[in-house]
């Protein structure tokens, strides 16, 4: 089959491997879109993402297909089953997982960072993992659906109340999610601060109240005129120290702050601590999809949320270390990838 394996820093090949083999409760996907996340960017850069990667592993951990194959003790699907998969796979024993918080597993397996994912034509998953499509819900759009999933334990967290104001940071995949998320939570009035004019005009559209160019605008000032004068909670999607601080700045009393945007490990932020005491702010962060994919897919099939506005291209393998490799594509907006191209 073909698939585009990671070997370390810089370096992804796309190449012919052998078809995975199948565990006796495993199902065998045939991939139809898996889309291109942050954490492979973090990883293909060097850095670790959610989970620690060894190569050679084939990344991708958004993805959709069709089952062609199922292993002999598979019972909750059969062949030609449209389905998406959760990509992280506890054990359900150990302490973390016996304790609520199967996102902290001791063992986790992780489609796409532990082991082989869905860059490729086909790969093998335990049957826990898959989830079916709505009949009306595309393969691109079933692939949106971990992501999704992300977003919405981070919205959990956040405790938004009817009638709260919210300021997203940052207008990719991730941001545009957070505006609908947060309106659908109930939130009065919702601000996007993004520097890109066509994603300012897409988070508009898909609900947001204002839309904030961060670095030609006043954003203390532009938020007052657009009415925002409590901000309840601010979420920041880019994964910056300066949005962060950016972040902490504008957020109200009492408000909640989400770190979702993943920095590099290294990375520091230079807080005030008075300023936290002062607003009694809570920093929060998100980690991973715990519980949250039915709800995210139900969501995707229903219609009620867009995750095909901002999805900038479909492309093949052979693109995949390119878009990878370059801020100013992923910067026009959401990239998949079809083996099938």
């Amino acid at each position: 089959m073909k698939c585009a394996v990671f070997y370390g820093k810089h370096d992804l090949r796309v190449e012919e491997r052998p078809m995975p083999a199948l565990g006796p409760k495993d199902v065998l996907v045939q991939v139809k879109a898996c889309g291109v996340c942050g954490t492979d960017v973090h990883i293909y850069g060097g850095d670790p993402g959610a989970a620690e990667v060894t190569p050679p592993t084939i990344l991708g951990h958004e993805f959709a297909g069709v089952v062609v194959q199922t292993g002999e003790r598979v019972t909750s699907c059969a062949v030609g089953d449209r389905v998406c998969v959760d990509p992280n796979c506890w054990c359900g024993t150990c302490t973390a997982c016996r304790s609520g918080m199967a996102h902290y597993c001791s063992h986790m397996i992780g489609y796409g960072t532990t082991v082989d994912g869905g860059f490729a034509e086909y790969c093998a998953v335990n049957e826990r993992q898959i989830y079916r499509l709505g009949e009306h819900t595309s393969f691109y759009q079933g692939a949106m659906t971990e992501p999704v999933a992300c977003c919405l334990h981070g919205i959990d967290l956040c405790q938004i109340q009817p009638g709260h104001q919210v300021v997203v940071i940052g207008g990719g995949m991730i941001g545009l999610l957070m505006v609908q998320l947060a309106k659908m939570a109930g939130a009065a009035r919702v601000a996007l601060l993004e520097p890109v004019a066509g994603k300012r005009e897409m988070g508009l559209r898909l609900g947001a109240d204002a839309a904030i160019d961060p670095l030609q605008e006043d954003v203390p000032a532009a938020l007052k005129a657009a009415g925002m004068t409590w901000i309840n909670t601010v979420i920041e999607c880019v994964g910056r120290p300066s949005t962060i601080a950016q972040a902490i700045d504008i957020a109200g009393p009492k408000a909640v702050v989400m770190m979702f945007g993943l920095t590099r490990p290294d990375e520091t932020v230079a807080v005030k601590p008075f300023q936290i005491f002062q607003k009694e702010l809570e920093l929060k962060a998100s980690y991973i999809n715990p519980y949250t994919q039915k709800r995210a897919l139900d969501l995707i099939d229903s219609g009620r949320l867009d995750v095909s506005s901002m999805v900038q291209e479909i492309c093949g393998l052979d693109k995949l270390a390119e878009i990878l490799g370059s801020p100013e594509l992923r910067a026009k907006g959401k990239y998949l990838i079809s083996a099938e191209m």
